[in-house]
C-alpha cells in the first residue's frame, strides 16, 4: 500500500504514511519525517532517516518509509485547538495507568500499529510538564526498538540524564514544529533516562519501531474513543 491515512488525530491533523512511492507531492504546510531505512530526495536536499522538516508546495522523492503530518499550521487559535484536544482525548494516565503520569497534564489520542510501526499523538499542557524520567519499552523483549518524537504544536525539549534525576541532565535537545529530536537507542535498543519537557503547550508525535521478530503490544482502551 503506497500511501494511507491514519485517522487518529482527526479533526485536528491529518496523517499519512507513504511507503515505496518514486515521487509524493506536497501542498499545504506539511511535517515529513523519514522512517525508511534510505534518503529521501526533496529537490537538492536530503532527507535522512530519522530526520523530520517542514514541507510546503514541493515534492517528495524515493520515498521508502515516510510519515507526513498536514493541516498542523492551519490553526489560527492554537489555545483554543489545545483547548479542544483536551476536551477530545483523555489523560495519558487514563489509558496507561502509570504511576509517573498520574496528575499530569499529558493527554494523547488513540494509537495504532501499522504492522511494525506505533502511532501516538500526546498534549502536553502544563510548563513544565514533569512527566517522569524513563528509559524502559519492557512491550518490546527484542533488541533494535527505535522510538523518536517530532514536535507538531508548540515548543518543547528532549532531556536525557545519567540518572533517574533531572539534576544529572547531560543532554537537552530544542524542539520547534517540524523537528524530531536525534534519536537515543543504541544498536540493542538500549535507552538514557529521558523525559519531554515543554517550554510552551505542546502537541508531539511518539513514533515507536519494532524490530523484526517483535510482536505489537495490544492496544489500551482509550476511554473517549468512538
Amino acid at each position: 500500500m503506497p500511501s494511507q491515512t491514519v485517522n487518529i488525530a482527526e479533526p485536528f491533523f491529518t496523517l499519512r504514511l507513504v511507503e515505496n512511492e518514486s515521487s509524493h507531492a506536497i501542498t499545504g504546510k506539511t511535517i515529513a519525517l523519514n522512517i525508511g531505512e534510505s534518503a529521501i530526495r526533496i529537490r537538492e536536499q536530503s532527507l535522512k532517516p530519522m530526520q523530520s522538516v517542514v514541507l510546503q508546495n514541493t515534492e517528495m522523492h524515493n520515498i521508502e518509509h515516510a510519515i507526513l503530518v498536514e493541516r498542523f499550521a492551519d490553526h489560527p487559535d492554537e489555545a483554543e485547538l489545545l483547548a479542544q484536544i483536551r476536551k477530545t482525548w483523555p489523560t495519558a494516565y487514563e489509558v496507561r495507568k502509570e504511576d509517573r503520569l498520574r496528575g499530569v497534564e499529558h493527554y494523547m489520542s488513540p494509537k495504532v500499529w501499522i504492522e511494525q510501526v506505533g502511532l501516538t499523538f500526546y498534549h502536553s499542557a502544563s510548563v513544565p510538564l514533569n512527566v517522569g524520567l524513563h528509559r524502559e519499552h519492557a512491550f518490546c523483549p527484542v533488541p533494535g526498538f527505535r522510538e523518536v518524537h517530532t514536535q507538531i504544536v508548540g515548543f518543547g525539549k528532549m532531556q536525557q540524564c545519567r540518572e533517574q534525576k533531572v539534576e544529572t541532565l547531560y543532554l537537552e535537545e530544542p524542539m520547534a514544529p517540524g523537528i524530531t529530536h536525534k534519536p537515543m537507542y543504541d544498536a540493542e535498543g538500549n535507552y538514557p533516562w529521558h523525559q519531554f519537557e515543554t517550554i510552551t503547550p505542546s502537541v508531539i508525535l511518539a513514533v515507536e519501531i519494532l524490530p523484526e521478530g517483535a510482536t505489537p503490544p495490544p492496544v489500551l482502551t482509550h476511554p473517549k474513543a468512538n
